[in-house]
Order: structure tokens, then C-alpha cells, then sequence
């Protein structure tokens, strides 16, 4: 939390900082709207302080998480968000400026969306047995609506792939991340800010077909972890790491297996059978509450009653 509150304003750390100290480690988003109050979103829930964030607030966190050079960022506000240590990201919007019929950046920032970014080691630990059989892990899709912690589930298991885990009998198996929107990972710099093990190699900010493509040419991984997949153009990349004998673990948007079957490109990759394990989520008692575990014919594996 103390990467957060060494780019905020000081008149919004006051805000902040006014949340008794086990509330504040509930803290998912920071939303400062330059005019409008300051909110905060702890848990689930939304708290509008009696504060009016100034435009001299806005500059000074622009500046701060830009490292006080915003013409340099020009990628990273062409996509809208910019990572900043600790592996937090700030959504950005405001006036978009562009060329050829594409965004070119964003000027004139009026809303910035503070996403914080949390580590839970271990919360993968309990599902690994449905994941990793005689010795080669499962191809699997996590699916969860928005802030369901589908994105921290997947991190642990990145984690867990990578490292060489003493008393295990799982072997450490090398992991290509392609981390389209550096939530994965976190990267600064191209460096990982989370926690893994040694057998990690991370393409940031690459567009996922495209960087499953330069992974599976360049870095020969065991698995390929990717988020939020789900556009036409993932299906020809995801394929092609199949056939080439690579592992898949992926995100995607949905509040279940049946409604995810919906979604064509979705649709075609479960009818061919590609993923044995589909993990459902929501966050019924917090982001990362597994509800179902799936067999590849979508046959009940483990329910939320079985949770520990």
C-alpha cells in the first residue's frame, strides 16, 4: 500500500488515510474525477468522501505517476492506463486525440481509475489436485464476471507453475505470461513487481495473439498464461500453442461455463474440446470465491460447498 500513497496527493493521502487502517487493506479501486468527489471502493462497497478533487490534484497525480514526463508515455496512454510500481494500474480518461481514425493519447485527463493491485500467495494451493495430473498441467479456463479475482487466481497459478516448491512433487515448469495490460505481472521497466518463480518470462503491454505467437517462436514455454481472451483474433494464437504441445491457462468474462458457450469464438474452442478445466468464480465472500471446478464436458468436479 505504501507505492500507492507515494503518488497520491497529499490532500488525497489525507483522504484516504482517514479509513481506519483493516479497511483500508480492503481497498480495490481509488476513483478521482477532477470536480467531483473523491470515491473509493472498499470490498465491494462505495465510499464519496466530502472532498472536491481539484485540477491541481489531477496534475500532480498525472505528473507523479508519469514520473513527471508524460511525453515519454505516449504507448502506455494510447492504451489508457499506465503500471506503476507495485504493480498498480491507473486508468486514465479524458480528451482523446486521433490520427487516422485511431487514438493517437489522451489529453486533458479528467478521470483516473486507481486499480490496486493484491497478492494472495496460496489461493491457488487447494485447487492445484484438479489442475496438474501425471506430471503435465491441464489446459484451463478461469471465468468470473469483473472483479471476481479472476486475475489474482491466475497470478498464484503462475506462480506455482514457476516455482520448485520444497516436498512437492510437482515439477517447476517454465511460463510464458503475456500480460496485455501489465495486470499479470506488473511489470516496471519489463520487470515483474508480483511474485513467481524462477522459470518466468513476461511479454508486457503485447496484444495477446500477437504475443502468444512471439512466445511460442522465442521462449519455448511449458505454459502460456493469458487474461481476458475472448476476441477472434486469440482463436488462430491459442490454437496454434495447442498443437504445439503448450499448456493453456486463461482468463475469461462471464458469469458461468453456459453463459461463456454463448460467445462464438468461446463457443468453437469448448466444442473442440481444447480445455479440460474450467474454474467458475464470483465473490460471494471476496474476489477469488471458487464456485464450481468443471471437467472438460463441463461435469461437476467440485462445488462451493466443497470449499474449505
Amino acid at each position: 500500500m505504501n507505492t500507492i500513497y507515494s503518488f497520491l496527493p497529499k490532500s488525497i493521502e489525507n483522504q484516504i488515510l482517514t479509513i481506519p487502517p483493516s479497511e483500508r487493506l480492503g481497498m480495490e479501486e481509488i476513483r478521482v474525477r477532477i470536480g467531483r468527489p473523491l470515491e473509493v471502493f472498499i470490498n465491494g462497497h462505495s465510499i464519496f468522501f466530502p472532498f472536491i478533487v481539484s485540477k491541481e490534484d489531477g496534475n500532480q497525480l498525472l505528473n507523479k505517476i508519469s514520473r513527471y514526463s508524460v511525453y515519454t508515455m505516449e504507448e502506455e496512454l494510447k492504451r489508457g492506463y499506465i503500471t506503476v510500481q507495485g504493480g498498480h494500474r491507473v486508468g486514465l480518461a479524458g480528451r482523446v486525440i486521433l490520427q487516422d481514425s485511431k487514438v493517437k493519447a489522451i489529453r486533458d485527463v479528467a478521470s483516473f481509475n486507481i486499480r490496486i493491485a493484491k497478492e494472495k500467495i496460496g489461493i491457488a494451493n487447494p485447487y492445484i489436485p484438479y489442475l496438474y495430473d501425471k506430471g503435465k498441467w491441464r489446459h484451463t479456463m478461469i471465468i468470473g464476471p469483473p472483479q471476481t479475482g479472476k486475475t489474482t487466481l491466475l497470478r498464484d497459478i503462475a506462480r506455482l507453475i514457476s516455482s520448485e516448491e520444497e516436498h512437492s512433487l510437482r515439477k517447476p515448469a517454465k511460463v510464458g505470461i503475456v500480460d496485455e495490460r501489465s495486470e499479470i505481472a506488473g511489470c516496471m521497466d519489463g520487470i515483474p513487481q508480483m511474485t513467481f518463480g524462477q522459470r518466468i518470462d513476461v511479454l508486457d503491454a503485447c496484444p495477446k495473439a500477437e504475443g502468444m505467437m512471439m512466445m511460442i517462436r522465442s521462449m519455448s514455454p511449458d505454459v502460456l498464461i493469458v487474461d481476458e481472451v475472448g476476441r477472434k483474433e486469440d482463436e488462430e494464437a491459442i490454437l496454434e500453442a495447442v498443437n504445439a504441445g503448450i499448456q493453456l491457462v486463461m482468463t475469461t468474462h462471464g458469469s458461468s461455463l453456459e453463459e461463456v458457450k454463448k460467445r462464438p469464438m468461446l463457443s468453437r474452442m469448448i466444442k473442440m474440446g481444447i480445455f479440460e478445466r474450467y474454474i467458475e468464480l464470483n465473490r460471494k465472500k471476496g474476489p477469488g470465491t471458487v464456485t464450481a471446478i468443471r471437467n472438460g464436458q463441463g461435469h461437476l468436479l467440485m462445488d462451493e460447498m466443497k470449499v474449505k
